[in-house]
């Protein structure tokens, strides 16, 4: 009978997966990378040590993945917001007895900007009253500004993908405040735009220089305009790096 191979699961859709699985492909690691739509695909080099599934796991999804593949570790590289698949991952990795390690990228340090501590917040409070700000959050948290919309100019910035212009004219932005382009976007650019839209107020996450954080700030310290950051989610993950060799030799421990 032939031994079933035993592989690491990545959970994916991150420039960050893409490093970790070319680094783990390269030295011999079978990898299963879950991504959520099949855009994402494109990240990862073709391998026969490397196999991608597509699709959401809902935690239901979650379990019978995990009694179906022979998973010897969890390495979550997902987003820094995608915290509902982390808290999920987690949870089933417990369960399941399954090693877990999260992948984080590095945290810019403030070098002032407006902080809030999430998304509820900034809607309590008056930051966006009376101005023109530019959202660049990703289409799922916009329909939280849709009642904003009488009481500040709102433009955002989306993927050039169809659900996202989809998501966020049913949040009630029109054609001419929606731009669709994939980050990040060079300082050339980001400026061009803000400058365009006479933006005076420019909203995004604390998603890491892999999210162009790193050149908004520069930006908005050179035009003068403020930059409101809402922090990343809360998660209590059991063990996290921030280094690449600390995954590798994580994924190669329990594959032994």
């Amino acid at each position: 009978m032939l031994k079933t191979l035993k592989k690491v699961w990545i959970i994916g859709g991150t420039s960050e997966s893409r490093e970790i699985v070319t680094l783990l492909v390269s030295r011999s690691i079978p990898c299963l990378v879950t991504v959520t739509t099949e855009a994402a695909r494109s990240l990862y080099p073709p391998s026969p040590r490397l196999d991608i599934r597509t699709g959401r796991l809902t935690p239901d999804r979650l379990k019978e993945f995990l009694c179906r593949e022979t998973i010897a570790a969890v390495v979550d590289a997902s987003h820094p917001y995608a915290s509902s698949i982390s808290h999920h991952a987690i949870a089933i990795s417990a369960q399941f007895k399954i090693p877990y390690l999260r992948y984080e990228r590095p945290v810019l340090a403030t070098e002032g900007e407006i902080l809030v501590e999430s998304f509820q917040e900034l809607l309590a409070g008056d930051y966006l009253c009376d101005r023109r700000v530019l959202l660049t959050v990703g289409c799922k948290t916009l329909p939280l500004f849709q009642p904003w919309h009488d009481r500040a100019t709102l433009f955002a910035r989306v993927l050039p993908v169809v659900n996202s212009l989809e998501v966020a004219i049913a949040a009630g932005f029109s054609p001419h405040r929606l731009i669709a382009l994939r980050p990040p976007l060079s300082g050339e650019l980001e400026e061009a735009l803000w400058r365009q839209w006479h933006i005076d107020l420019v909203v995004t996450k604390a998603s890491g220089r892999e999210g162009g954080e790193e050149i908004k700030r520069s930006v908005a310290a050179k035009l003068g305009i403020p930059l409101l950051v809402v922090a990343r989610p809360s998660v209590s993950y059991p063990q996290q790096t921030a280094n690449l060799e600390d995954v590798f030799a994580f994924c190669d421990r329990h594959l032994k």
